[in-house]
């Protein structure tokens, strides 16, 4: 054979091969993505999942318990919290907590059938009347017969 038909020969498989290579590396870089693809997939499932299912809170100090909320705007809400025997109304927008009343605990929560609405003695104090119409409110949410 002739030299310059041993440089063309040597040449196309030069080329072949470093085609071969980067077709390799290529083949590579598409099982990495993709692995990385499934593995973000998978993150994002079982979030969904926990989610969904609603993992239970780990609460380190059970001093302080929502009793009731309602909003009383857009963005405002008012919030009864039991916090060591105590309620604290508080009003609860624009990024502010405000302390609105406060008042003893019950020693029991009442069980009362559901009306057609709370009923209010013509003596009762604002905060009472606010507490009966949460929690007539909260029986409603709950799935409770109105």
């Amino acid at each position: 054979m002739s030299e310059g038909a041993t440089d063309t020969s040597s040449a196309g498989l030069d080329a072949a091969v470093s085609g071969g290579e980067s077709l390799i590396g290529m083949a590579t870089l598409g099982k990495t993505a993709a692995a990385l693809g499934l593995i973000l997939v998978i993150i994002l499932v079982a979030a969904a999942v926990l989610r969904r299912w609603g993992l239970p809170h780990q609460r380190h100090g059970r001093h302080l318990r929502v009793v009731g909320s309602t909003a009383v705007g857009t963005k405002e809400r008012v919030v009864i919290v039991e916090v060591e025997d105590t309620w604290l109304v508080l009003g609860v927008g624009g990024g502010q907590v405000n302390k609105l009343h406060d008042l003893p605990a019950p020693a029991s929560p009442q069980e009362s059938t559901p009306s057609k609405g709370p009923s209010f003695a013509p003596g009762d104090a604002f905060a009472t009347r606010l507490a009966k119409a949460i929690r007539h409110n909260a029986g409603i949410d709950r799935g409770g017969k109105a």
